[in-house]
């Protein structure tokens, strides 16, 4: 009985060891940066750091892009702001210092257009 649990430990010792030398082979191949998974990610790392170079430089275009349309709608209040003291100021005007009307415009001309009968109009009715 000894005997066959002996043979039983030593192979199942061996298909262990058989085991550890294909997964050993496999990492092997998944660890090579050319053709396996270390390449693989050795690019994605790569393209990560672009990517966040690119982020950061879209970033700070577009902080440059809002500080410059805070500073136009800045602008825009005080213009509207000026606009309507302005507008408040007409009111007080009294009617003769007011702006005179638009003088009447001039009717409109009606526009003449002549069409000509070309030779090829005549050759197809010939026909």
């Amino acid at each position: 009985m000894q005997f066959i649990a002996d043979i039983l430990l030593a192979s199942g010792a061996f298909g262990a060891a058989i085991y550890c030398y294909i997964l050993a082979q496999r990492l092997k191949k998944l660890q090579t940066l050319e053709t396996g998974m270390g390449g693989a990610i050795a690019v994605l790392s790569a393209q990560v750091d672009d990517m966040t170079r690119a982020l950061e430089t879209a970033r700070g275009a577009a902080d440059r892009q809002v500080k410059s349309l805070e500073t136009m709608t800045q602008r825009g209040e005080d213009v509207a702001g000026r606009l309507e003291l302005l507008l408040a100021s007409m009111h007080d005007l009294p009617e003769e210092q007011k702006a005179p009307p638009p003088p009447e415009a001039e009717p409109e001309k009606r526009l003449r257009f002549v069409r000509r009968k070309s030779a090829q109009d005549n050759l197809e009715a010939a026909e």
